[in-house]
């Protein structure tokens, strides 16, 4: 919660502090804001890594949520001490529009950007290892335990939205009342209370040991596998497929894994032969469940790599919306809600629906799907990327009309002044849809990829939902650099589709070219998710495991 707060609270103020305090234009500031998005989550494989590799999950977060500390304390200082900002004095927003504000210096803006990428790589840590951590805590011998670990895992994205409403609604607040300083210094203080809280309960954890560098696992099977390209499933020199005796795997922290015909290529990795000797190099000759590992972890690549297209378009959506609202009217009532709370909207439609998803959601896709859970997790990813191009779609839609509204009324070159009677609740539209995209295939994909990462490679295994976060991100600052390009001409003075004026771009061309997108992506999840097979029901606890037995015989 702590640390979507922060995250969600960077996000959607950085762009601003950056364009009001640092005078950088809105294009570098999205693009800096972007890439800390982008090393929040793309650091997550580095966390995951170590985690599953030497730390185990508790040291990995208590290391990096100390570094995410550090990072916003940073941030803090940034805001409140007048030598990291540049001159005030006389910038109006005159000045701002035209640009004419004294810009932060070079060592000003290597500060700001130091401390804030200092806060996104601390992220490393605790993206993939919170929601595994506690995951851990169940046992997987339990009689309800896919319950339970489902029911936790919404329960764990519920959390990260309270974070982010938090975000988007208090801490707003506090900045526009008390000054940028004390909103990033409670962003501060809230990830100090968490550490606090997180230390406290240290005795009452239960813990997955580490298994060892999975780096070191997958390299030896590819090793193997490539030395013995050449050898036959019915050699004469062939002993059998290679796995150690006994209930437990080689593999620290892990149960033994069942043979599977897929990707037999690296099948060889696992082949003794007579030549390998009593005690063969791992670097010759793998077991079993080593090998099992390795293709586990290459077939589920497809499933997060088209998540990518979700988290390019919720990427757009903190900038890109923001934007649109600063043009439109944001009162309800007598109350005068801030353009940077607009994104609180999808979280509330996510809140809304994860407090009813069991009362409601589950029974009406149980009587569609006759799915026990309402939906598979795959289904579950699959409906979330489908609302996902129809947010888009109605973005561009209303965008058509904001921007024909804008430009017959006079407001074309006011791009920082709202029109009074245009509402910036149509938003709330995409807004929702987004909002329920993100609960379905977010938490589908978390717990997806829980239960069919292999045992010792957990926290890999939620980091590829991190990282597909992370390259969403990093793609979507390509794509606009992309766009901006293609679309504009600065010497024939033709402005871009992502124009600074919104009202003289075209923004609703580029969410018909992110509709076009997520419909290429949608199809291929659903061509990836047809071809997926869930691992086998088994149990693959440390003391009740399949056993294969040594020197089982290959087939040809």
């Amino acid at each position: 919660m702590a640390e979507r707060m922060a995250y969600f609270g960077l996000s959607v103020n950085m762009v601003a502090f950056m364009f009001y305090i640092m005078h950088r234009p809105f294009t570098s500031s999205s693009n800096a804001v972007n890439n800390f998005l982008g090393i929040s989550q793309a650091s997550s494989v580095l966390g995951g890594f170590l985690a599953d590799a030497y730390l185990g999950r508790y040291w990995t977060i208590a290391i990096f949520t100390t570094i995410y500390l550090a990072g916003l304390t940073g941030i803090t200082l940034c805001a409140t001490m007048n030598v990291f900002m540049p001159d005030q004095g006389q910038c109006d927003q005159l000045s701002l529009l035209l640009g004419n504000c004294e810009p932060a210096k070079p060592w000003q803006m290597l500060y700001l950007n130091t401390v804030l990428y200092v806060t996104g790589f601390g992220a490393a840590g605790i993206r993939p290892c919170v929601s595994s951590f506690g995951a851990d805590q169940f046992d997987e011998r339990g009689e309800n335990y896919k319950s339970h670990l489902d029911r936790f895992f919404n329960f764990f994205y519920l959390s990260v939205t309270i974070g982010a409403i938090v975000a988007f609604t208090l801490v707003v607040y506090i900045q526009m009342k008390h000054g940028w300083g004390s909103a990033f210094g409670s962003l501060a203080i809230a990830m100090g209370m968490s550490n606090l809280l997180f230390f406290v309960g240290t005795p009452l954890y239960r813990h997955r040991l580490p298994g060892g560098s999975p780096l070191t696992r997958v390299a030896q099977v590819l090793v193997a596998a490539f030395q013995k390209r050449k050898a036959s499933f019915s050699s004469s020199e062939l002993v059998g497929l290679y796995e150690v005796p006994g209930k437990r795997s080689a593999i620290k922290g892990s149960g033994k894994i069942a043979h599977t015909d897929d990707f037999r290529c690296l099948d060889k990795a696992a082949l003794q032969l007579k030549e390998d000797g009593v005690d063969p190099s791992p670097w010759r000759l793998c077991t079993v469940t080593q090998v099992e590992e390795v293709k586990i972890l290459i077939k589920l690549v497809p499933i997060p790599a088209c998540t990518i297209m979700l988290n390019l378009i919720l990427t757009e959506y903190l900038t890109l919306s923001v934007q649109q609202a600063y043009t439109l009217n944001t009162h309800l009532g007598h109350l005068k809600l801030p353009v940077t709370s607009m994104p609180v909207f999808p979280c509330l439609s996510i809140f809304l629906i994860l407090s009813l998803y069991y009362s409601v959601f589950v029974p009406l896709f149980r009587r569609i799907t006759g799915h026990p859970r309402g939906a598979s997790q795959l289904q579950r990813v699959g409906i979330g990327l489908a609302f996902s191009i129809l947010s888009v779609a109605w973005a561009a839609i209303f965008e058509r009309y904001r921007r024909k509204y804008a430009i017959e009324h006079g407001y074309e070159f006011s791009f920082l002044t709202p029109m009074p009677n245009l509402s910036a609740y149509w938003l709330l539209i995409q807004y929702c849809l987004i909002g329920i995209a993100e609960v379905f295939c977010i938490v589908g994909l978390l717990e997806f990829l829980y239960e069919e990462a292999p045992d010792a490679m957990k926290s890999i295994g939620s980091a590829y939902a991190a990282l597909a976060g992370g390259i969403g991100c990093f793609a979507a600052s390509i794509l606009n650099s992309i766009v901006k390009s293609v679309t504009g001409n600065p010497d024939k003075r033709q402005q871009s589709w992502l124009s600074q004026n919104i009202n003289t771009g075209r923004f609703e061309y580029f969410y018909w070219l992110l509709t076009v997108l997520g419909a290429i992506n949608f199809c291929a999840f659903l061509y990836s998710a047809r071809r997926y097979k869930y691992r086998a029901e088994q149990k693959f606890g440390i003391q009740e495991v399949v056993t294969i037995k040594q020197n089982t015989p290959a087939r040809g």
